[in-house]
Protein backbone atom coordinates (compact mmCIF):
# COMPACT_ATOMS: atom_id res chain seq x y z
CA UNK A 1 0.00 0.00 0.00
CA UNK A 2 1.34 3.27 -0.81
CA UNK A 3 0.89 4.62 2.71
CA UNK A 4 3.94 2.34 3.36
CA UNK A 5 6.47 4.00 1.29
CA UNK A 6 5.62 7.99 3.26
CA UNK A 7 7.63 9.01 5.76
CA UNK A 8 6.93 9.12 9.77
CA UNK A 9 6.62 13.24 9.33
CA UNK A 10 4.38 12.43 6.15
CA UNK A 11 1.94 10.23 8.38
CA UNK A 12 1.85 12.85 11.05
CA UNK A 13 0.79 15.26 8.50
CA UNK A 14 -1.43 13.23 7.02
CA UNK A 15 -3.57 12.47 10.25
CA UNK A 16 -3.24 16.00 11.36
CA UNK A 17 -5.13 17.63 8.03
CA UNK A 18 -7.41 14.26 8.07
CA UNK A 19 -8.61 14.89 11.53
CA UNK A 20 -8.81 19.33 10.61
CA UNK A 21 -10.80 18.57 7.35
CA UNK A 22 -12.98 15.89 9.17
CA UNK A 23 -13.95 18.12 11.86
CA UNK A 24 -14.33 21.39 9.57
CA UNK A 25 -17.16 19.12 7.60
CA UNK A 26 -19.01 18.09 10.85
CA UNK A 27 -19.27 22.03 11.94
CA UNK A 28 -20.39 22.42 8.62
CA UNK A 29 -22.77 20.33 8.13
CA UNK A 30 -24.21 19.72 11.17
CA UNK A 31 -26.60 23.12 10.37
CA UNK A 32 -27.56 21.29 7.26
CA UNK A 33 -29.64 18.46 9.81
CA UNK A 34 -31.07 21.58 11.64
CA UNK A 35 -33.18 23.41 8.97
CA UNK A 36 -36.57 21.27 9.67
CA UNK A 37 -36.36 22.03 13.29
CA UNK A 38 -35.39 25.83 12.70
CA UNK A 39 -38.53 26.24 10.72
CA UNK A 40 -40.47 24.89 13.02
CA UNK A 41 -38.82 26.57 16.34
CA UNK A 42 -38.13 29.53 15.09
CA UNK A 43 -40.91 30.07 11.57
CA UNK A 44 -37.61 30.45 9.89
CA UNK A 45 -38.20 30.83 6.08
CA UNK A 46 -36.36 28.01 3.48
CA UNK A 47 -35.26 31.65 2.07
CA UNK A 48 -33.53 32.38 5.78
CA UNK A 49 -32.01 28.95 6.28
CA UNK A 50 -30.53 29.59 2.46
CA UNK A 51 -29.07 32.87 3.29
CA UNK A 52 -27.67 31.00 6.53
CA UNK A 53 -25.65 28.73 4.57
CA UNK A 54 -24.55 31.01 2.11
CA UNK A 55 -23.26 33.97 4.68
CA UNK A 56 -21.08 31.16 6.12
CA UNK A 57 -20.09 30.00 2.74
CA UNK A 58 -18.91 33.50 1.82
CA UNK A 59 -17.02 34.18 4.60
CA UNK A 60 -15.56 30.56 4.27
CA UNK A 61 -14.66 32.00 0.56
CA UNK A 62 -13.00 35.32 2.06
CA UNK A 63 -10.85 33.15 5.28
CA UNK A 64 -9.53 30.82 2.63
CA UNK A 65 -8.16 33.01 0.68
CA UNK A 66 -6.91 35.57 3.86
CA UNK A 67 -5.12 31.86 5.20
CA UNK A 68 -3.78 31.74 2.49
CA UNK A 69 -2.28 34.43 2.11
CA UNK A 70 -0.60 34.05 5.64
CA UNK A 71 0.40 30.63 5.31
CA UNK A 72 2.87 31.69 2.55
CA UNK A 73 3.69 34.61 4.58
CA UNK A 74 4.13 33.18 8.52
CA UNK A 75 3.86 29.22 7.84
CA UNK A 76 1.32 26.21 6.96
CA UNK A 77 1.05 24.64 10.73
CA UNK A 78 0.31 28.30 12.66
CA UNK A 79 -1.93 28.94 10.22
CA UNK A 80 -3.67 25.74 10.19
CA UNK A 81 -3.71 26.13 14.11
CA UNK A 82 -5.50 29.38 14.14
CA UNK A 83 -8.15 28.01 11.45
CA UNK A 84 -9.12 25.12 13.91
CA UNK A 85 -9.16 27.15 16.89
CA UNK A 86 -11.54 30.09 14.99
CA UNK A 87 -14.36 27.99 13.66
CA UNK A 88 -14.67 25.71 16.80
CA UNK A 89 -15.37 28.83 18.75
CA UNK A 90 -17.78 29.94 16.66
CA UNK A 91 -19.93 26.49 16.31
CA UNK A 92 -20.14 26.22 19.67
CA UNK A 93 -21.44 30.07 19.91
CA UNK A 94 -24.12 29.17 17.78
CA UNK A 95 -25.61 26.95 20.40
CA UNK A 96 -26.24 30.36 22.17
CA UNK A 97 -28.10 31.78 19.58
CA UNK A 98 -31.84 32.88 19.86
CA UNK A 99 -33.19 34.17 16.10
CA UNK A 100 -32.04 33.65 12.64
CA UNK A 101 -30.16 37.05 12.30
CA UNK A 102 -28.15 35.86 15.36
CA UNK A 103 -27.35 32.49 14.08
CA UNK A 104 -26.39 33.81 10.19
CA UNK A 105 -23.85 36.25 12.15
CA UNK A 106 -22.26 33.07 14.18
CA UNK A 107 -22.48 31.31 11.39
CA UNK A 108 -20.51 33.73 9.07
CA UNK A 109 -18.07 34.08 11.23
CA UNK A 110 -17.67 30.00 11.55
CA UNK A 111 -17.25 30.63 7.79
CA UNK A 112 -13.55 31.94 7.59
CA UNK A 113 -12.23 29.45 9.74
CA UNK A 114 -13.71 26.98 7.94
CA UNK A 115 -12.77 27.87 4.61
CA UNK A 116 -9.22 28.59 6.15
CA UNK A 117 -8.41 25.38 7.37
CA UNK A 118 -9.08 23.54 3.54
CA UNK A 119 -7.26 25.92 2.17
CA UNK A 120 -4.11 25.89 4.26
CA UNK A 121 -4.55 21.90 5.08
CA UNK A 122 -4.68 20.83 1.08
CA UNK A 123 -1.73 22.53 0.81
CA UNK A 124 0.59 21.43 4.03
CA UNK A 125 -0.54 17.84 2.13
CA UNK A 126 0.54 18.66 -1.64
CA UNK A 127 4.25 19.93 -0.72
CA UNK A 128 4.58 17.21 1.99
CA UNK A 129 4.01 14.17 0.15
CA UNK A 130 5.72 12.90 -2.41
CA UNK A 131 4.55 13.47 -6.58
CA UNK A 132 3.74 10.15 -6.96
CA UNK A 133 1.34 10.03 -4.03
CA UNK A 134 0.03 13.42 -4.08
CA UNK A 135 -3.34 12.81 -5.46
CA UNK A 136 -4.16 9.99 -3.20
CA UNK A 137 -3.21 11.40 0.03
CA UNK A 138 -4.87 14.70 -0.56
CA UNK A 139 -7.82 12.31 -1.84
CA UNK A 140 -7.13 10.49 1.62
CA UNK A 141 -7.82 13.95 3.48
CA UNK A 142 -10.82 15.24 1.35
CA UNK A 143 -12.62 11.43 1.86
CA UNK A 144 -12.32 12.87 6.13
CA UNK A 145 -15.41 15.28 4.69
CA UNK A 146 -17.23 11.96 4.12
CA UNK A 147 -16.53 11.13 8.04
CA UNK A 148 -16.94 14.27 9.50
CA UNK A 149 -20.59 14.04 8.18
CA UNK A 150 -20.81 10.51 8.69
CA UNK A 151 -20.33 11.44 12.25
CA UNK A 152 -22.57 14.82 12.07
CA UNK A 153 -25.57 12.15 10.96
CA UNK A 154 -24.91 9.68 13.57
CA UNK A 155 -24.74 12.64 16.06
CA UNK A 156 -27.63 14.12 14.85
CA UNK A 157 -29.81 10.88 15.32
CA UNK A 158 -28.69 10.12 18.87
CA UNK A 159 -28.71 13.76 20.07
CA UNK A 160 -32.56 13.75 19.17
CA UNK A 161 -33.25 10.38 20.13
CA UNK A 162 -32.62 11.77 23.68
CA UNK A 163 -33.50 15.27 23.24
CA UNK A 164 -36.21 17.59 22.80
CA UNK A 165 -35.86 19.12 19.48
CA UNK A 166 -35.59 23.06 20.76
CA UNK A 167 -32.80 21.75 22.75
CA UNK A 168 -31.11 19.13 20.55
CA UNK A 169 -29.99 21.30 17.90
CA UNK A 170 -28.13 23.84 20.83
CA UNK A 171 -26.33 20.32 21.94
CA UNK A 172 -25.33 19.61 18.60
CA UNK A 173 -23.58 23.26 17.91
CA UNK A 174 -21.77 23.13 21.35
CA UNK A 175 -20.64 19.62 20.54
CA UNK A 176 -18.91 21.95 18.05
CA UNK A 177 -16.27 23.06 20.32
CA UNK A 178 -14.60 19.66 20.78
CA UNK A 179 -12.47 19.82 17.84
CA UNK A 180 -10.40 23.06 19.52
CA UNK A 181 -8.60 19.48 21.14
CA UNK A 182 -6.25 18.64 17.65
CA UNK A 183 -4.63 21.74 17.84
CA UNK A 184 -2.47 20.13 20.76
CA UNK A 185 -1.45 17.43 18.28
CA UNK A 186 -0.68 20.01 15.65
CA UNK A 187 2.04 21.65 18.16
CA UNK A 188 3.49 18.70 18.74
CA UNK A 189 3.63 16.71 15.75
CA UNK A 190 3.59 18.73 12.45
CA UNK A 191 6.14 21.35 10.98
CA UNK A 192 6.34 23.06 8.01
CA UNK A 193 7.07 21.72 4.83
CA UNK A 194 10.66 21.71 3.74
CA UNK A 195 10.11 23.41 0.04
CA UNK A 196 8.20 26.15 2.41
CA UNK A 197 11.12 26.31 3.85
CA UNK A 198 13.57 26.52 0.94
CA UNK A 199 11.15 28.94 -0.83
CA UNK A 200 11.02 31.79 1.88
CA UNK A 201 14.71 31.48 2.47
CA UNK A 202 15.72 31.96 -1.43
CA UNK A 203 12.67 34.81 -1.26
CA UNK A 204 14.57 35.89 2.02
CA UNK A 205 17.85 36.23 0.16
CA UNK A 206 16.77 37.86 -3.05
CA UNK A 207 15.01 40.68 -0.87
CA UNK A 208 11.77 39.47 -2.54
CA UNK A 209 8.53 39.80 0.16
CA UNK A 210 6.49 38.25 -2.25
CA UNK A 211 2.56 39.69 -3.24
CA UNK A 212 -0.43 37.46 -3.30
CA UNK A 213 -1.46 39.62 -6.47
CA UNK A 214 1.01 38.20 -8.53
CA UNK A 215 -2.06 35.10 -9.00
CA UNK A 216 -3.00 38.25 -11.46
CA UNK A 217 -0.37 39.08 -13.05
CA UNK A 218 -0.25 38.25 -16.92
CA UNK A 219 1.81 35.13 -16.75
CA UNK A 220 -0.49 33.36 -14.18
CA UNK A 221 -4.36 35.21 -14.84
CA UNK A 222 -5.30 32.64 -17.50
CA UNK A 223 -4.92 29.54 -14.74
CA UNK A 224 -6.23 31.81 -12.11
CA UNK A 225 -9.76 32.11 -13.77
CA UNK A 226 -9.91 29.34 -15.00
CA UNK A 227 -9.12 27.04 -11.82
CA UNK A 228 -11.39 29.77 -10.23
CA UNK A 229 -14.60 28.87 -12.50
CA UNK A 230 -13.43 24.90 -12.13
CA UNK A 231 -13.98 25.27 -8.09
CA UNK A 232 -17.27 27.23 -8.93
CA UNK A 233 -18.79 24.85 -10.59
CA UNK A 234 -18.00 21.70 -8.29
CA UNK A 235 -18.89 23.39 -5.05
CA UNK A 236 -22.25 25.12 -6.15
CA UNK A 237 -22.85 21.79 -7.10
CA UNK A 238 -22.36 20.13 -4.24
CA UNK A 239 -24.01 22.81 -1.76
CA UNK A 240 -26.98 23.27 -4.06
CA UNK A 241 -27.90 19.26 -3.21
CA UNK A 242 -26.19 18.62 0.19
CA UNK A 243 -27.76 21.50 1.82
CA UNK A 244 -30.74 21.13 0.76
CA UNK A 245 -31.25 17.09 0.32
CA UNK A 246 -32.23 16.42 4.11
CA UNK A 247 -35.19 18.74 3.62
CA UNK A 248 -35.85 17.96 0.64
CA UNK A 249 -36.09 13.65 2.01
CA UNK A 250 -38.42 15.14 4.83
CA UNK A 251 -40.69 17.95 3.77
CA UNK A 252 -41.05 16.52 -0.07
CA UNK A 253 -40.26 12.68 0.37
CA UNK A 254 -42.35 12.95 3.93
CA UNK A 255 -39.59 10.54 5.69
CA UNK A 256 -39.02 10.64 9.42
CA UNK A 257 -35.49 11.40 11.00
CA UNK A 258 -34.84 7.90 11.37
CA UNK A 259 -35.19 7.12 8.05
CA UNK A 260 -33.89 10.46 6.56
CA UNK A 261 -30.63 9.78 8.49
CA UNK A 262 -30.61 6.22 7.21
CA UNK A 263 -30.44 7.48 3.58
CA UNK A 264 -28.08 10.12 4.22
CA UNK A 265 -26.11 7.42 5.91
CA UNK A 266 -26.16 5.23 2.29
CA UNK A 267 -24.80 9.13 0.71
CA UNK A 268 -22.34 9.39 3.22
CA UNK A 269 -20.96 5.55 2.60
CA UNK A 270 -20.54 5.88 -1.25
CA UNK A 271 -18.64 9.62 -0.54
CA UNK A 272 -16.53 8.25 1.60
CA UNK A 273 -15.72 5.35 -1.10
CA UNK A 274 -15.77 7.89 -3.57
CA UNK A 275 -13.03 10.15 -2.45
CA UNK A 276 -10.86 7.55 -2.28
CA UNK A 277 -11.71 5.70 -5.27
CA UNK A 278 -11.03 9.19 -6.89
CA UNK A 279 -8.45 10.04 -5.17
CA UNK A 280 -6.51 6.64 -6.73
CA UNK A 281 -7.93 7.86 -10.31
CA UNK A 282 -6.75 11.08 -10.27
CA UNK A 283 -3.15 9.89 -10.01
CA UNK A 284 -3.80 6.85 -12.71
CA UNK A 285 -5.63 8.94 -15.35
CA UNK A 286 -4.68 12.16 -14.39
CA UNK A 287 -6.19 15.35 -12.99
CA UNK A 288 -8.66 16.80 -15.62
CA UNK A 289 -10.04 13.11 -16.84
CA UNK A 290 -11.49 12.67 -13.28
CA UNK A 291 -13.00 15.90 -12.75
CA UNK A 292 -14.62 15.56 -16.10
CA UNK A 293 -15.99 11.69 -15.14
CA UNK A 294 -17.23 12.29 -12.10
CA UNK A 295 -19.06 15.77 -13.41
CA UNK A 296 -20.88 13.82 -16.06
CA UNK A 297 -21.64 10.91 -13.30
CA UNK A 298 -22.87 12.98 -11.17
CA UNK A 299 -25.25 15.62 -13.34
CA UNK A 300 -26.90 12.30 -14.80
CA UNK A 301 -27.21 10.99 -10.64
CA UNK A 302 -28.61 14.29 -9.23
CA UNK A 303 -31.21 14.87 -11.90
CA UNK A 304 -32.35 11.13 -11.35
CA UNK A 305 -32.30 10.95 -7.39
CA UNK A 306 -34.13 14.78 -7.91
CA UNK A 307 -36.53 14.96 -10.46
CA UNK A 308 -37.66 11.55 -11.79
CA UNK A 309 -40.00 9.91 -10.23
CA UNK A 310 -38.59 7.19 -8.15
CA UNK A 311 -39.56 4.94 -5.17
CA UNK A 312 -38.04 5.34 -1.95
CA UNK A 313 -36.16 2.13 -2.24
CA UNK A 314 -34.75 3.27 -5.94
CA UNK A 315 -33.51 6.24 -3.97
CA UNK A 316 -31.80 4.00 -1.43
CA UNK A 317 -29.97 2.14 -4.34
CA UNK A 318 -29.08 5.55 -6.12
CA UNK A 319 -27.77 7.18 -2.66
CA UNK A 320 -24.39 5.04 -3.02
CA UNK A 321 -23.21 6.45 -6.59
CA UNK A 322 -24.74 9.98 -5.79
CA UNK A 323 -22.38 10.33 -3.25
CA UNK A 324 -19.72 7.83 -4.79
CA UNK A 325 -19.76 11.11 -7.33
CA UNK A 326 -20.66 14.26 -6.23
CA UNK A 327 -17.89 14.11 -3.59
CA UNK A 328 -15.49 12.18 -5.11
CA UNK A 329 -14.98 14.76 -7.59
CA UNK A 330 -13.50 16.80 -4.88
CA UNK A 331 -10.30 14.20 -4.10
CA UNK A 332 -7.81 15.62 -6.94
CA UNK A 333 -8.77 19.53 -6.58
CA UNK A 334 -5.93 19.96 -3.61
CA UNK A 335 -3.20 18.05 -5.59
CA UNK A 336 -4.52 20.19 -8.72
CA UNK A 337 -4.22 23.49 -7.40
CA UNK A 338 -1.02 23.15 -5.79
CA UNK A 339 0.54 22.15 -9.00
CA UNK A 340 -0.77 24.54 -10.77
CA UNK A 341 0.57 27.78 -8.67
CA UNK A 342 4.34 28.52 -8.41
CA UNK A 343 5.50 27.63 -4.79
CA UNK A 344 5.75 31.41 -3.76
CA UNK A 345 2.19 32.09 -4.13
CA UNK A 346 1.28 28.46 -3.56
CA UNK A 347 -1.28 28.94 -0.54
CA UNK A 348 -2.87 32.36 -2.29
CA UNK A 349 -3.19 31.16 -5.51
CA UNK A 350 -4.72 27.56 -4.00
CA UNK A 351 -6.81 29.54 -1.71
CA UNK A 352 -8.84 32.39 -4.14
CA UNK A 353 -9.09 29.85 -6.40
CA UNK A 354 -11.31 27.58 -4.34
CA UNK A 355 -12.50 30.15 -2.17
CA UNK A 356 -13.57 32.11 -5.25
CA UNK A 357 -15.67 28.95 -6.25
CA UNK A 358 -16.95 28.63 -2.56
CA UNK A 359 -18.02 32.12 -2.10
CA UNK A 360 -20.19 31.97 -6.28
CA UNK A 361 -20.80 28.47 -5.43
CA UNK A 362 -22.73 29.42 -1.87
CA UNK A 363 -25.06 31.62 -3.76
CA UNK A 364 -26.82 28.36 -5.14
CA UNK A 365 -28.14 27.29 -1.44
CA UNK A 366 -29.79 31.02 -1.15
CA UNK A 367 -31.14 30.74 -5.09
CA UNK A 368 -32.56 27.59 -4.49
CA UNK A 369 -34.53 28.56 -1.51
CA UNK A 370 -36.19 31.51 -3.47
CA UNK A 371 -36.84 29.57 -6.51
CA UNK A 372 -38.35 26.88 -4.18
CA UNK A 373 -41.54 29.12 -3.79
CA UNK A 374 -42.21 28.68 -7.50
CA UNK A 375 -41.20 25.05 -8.30
CA UNK A 376 -40.47 21.99 -6.53
CA UNK A 377 -37.72 21.82 -4.23
CA UNK A 378 -36.11 18.44 -6.60
CA UNK A 379 -36.46 20.49 -9.84
CA UNK A 380 -34.55 23.40 -8.20
CA UNK A 381 -32.05 21.87 -6.50
CA UNK A 382 -31.46 19.76 -10.22
CA UNK A 383 -31.06 22.42 -12.63
CA UNK A 384 -28.63 23.88 -10.06
CA UNK A 385 -26.36 21.05 -9.87
CA UNK A 386 -26.28 20.59 -13.40
CA UNK A 387 -25.12 23.48 -14.63
CA UNK A 388 -22.31 23.55 -11.67
CA UNK A 389 -21.23 19.97 -13.66
CA UNK A 390 -21.21 21.25 -17.33
CA UNK A 391 -18.94 24.48 -15.71
CA UNK A 392 -16.44 21.80 -14.68
CA UNK A 393 -15.87 20.05 -17.79
CA UNK A 394 -15.70 23.47 -19.57
CA UNK A 395 -12.88 24.45 -17.54
CA UNK A 396 -11.50 21.02 -17.18
CA UNK A 397 -10.82 20.59 -20.59
CA UNK A 398 -9.42 24.12 -21.09
CA UNK A 399 -6.76 24.01 -18.42
CA UNK A 400 -3.48 22.12 -18.49
CA UNK A 401 -2.48 18.61 -17.09
CA UNK A 402 -0.58 18.47 -14.04
CA UNK A 403 -0.62 14.76 -12.46
CA UNK A 404 2.92 13.67 -11.13
CA UNK A 405 4.67 17.28 -11.60
CA UNK A 406 7.37 17.54 -8.84
CA UNK A 407 7.10 20.59 -6.55
CA UNK A 408 10.13 22.42 -5.93
CA UNK A 409 11.02 26.34 -4.08
CA UNK A 410 12.13 27.17 -8.13
CA UNK A 411 8.48 26.73 -9.82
Amino acid sequence: MWLQETKPQERRTLVAAFAGYGVDAFDYMIYTFMIPTLILVWGMTKTEAGYIATGALVTSAIGGWLAGILADKYGRVRILQLTVLWFSFFTFLSGFTQSPEQLFVTRALQGLGFGGEWSVGSVLIAEMIQARHRGKAVGLVQSSWAVGWGISAIAFWAVYAFLEPALAWRVLFWIGVLPALLILYIRRNISDPEVYHQTRARMKAEGDKGNFLEIFSPKLLKTTILASLLATGMQGAYYAVTTWLPTYLKMERNLSVFNTSGYLLVLILGSFVGYLTSAWLSDKLGRRRCFMLFALCAGLLVIAYTQIPITDGMMLVLGFPLGFFLSGIFSGMGAYLSELFPSRVRGSGQGFCYNFGRAVGSICPALIGYMSTSMPLGIAIGYMAAGGYLLVIIASLLLPETGGLELSSED
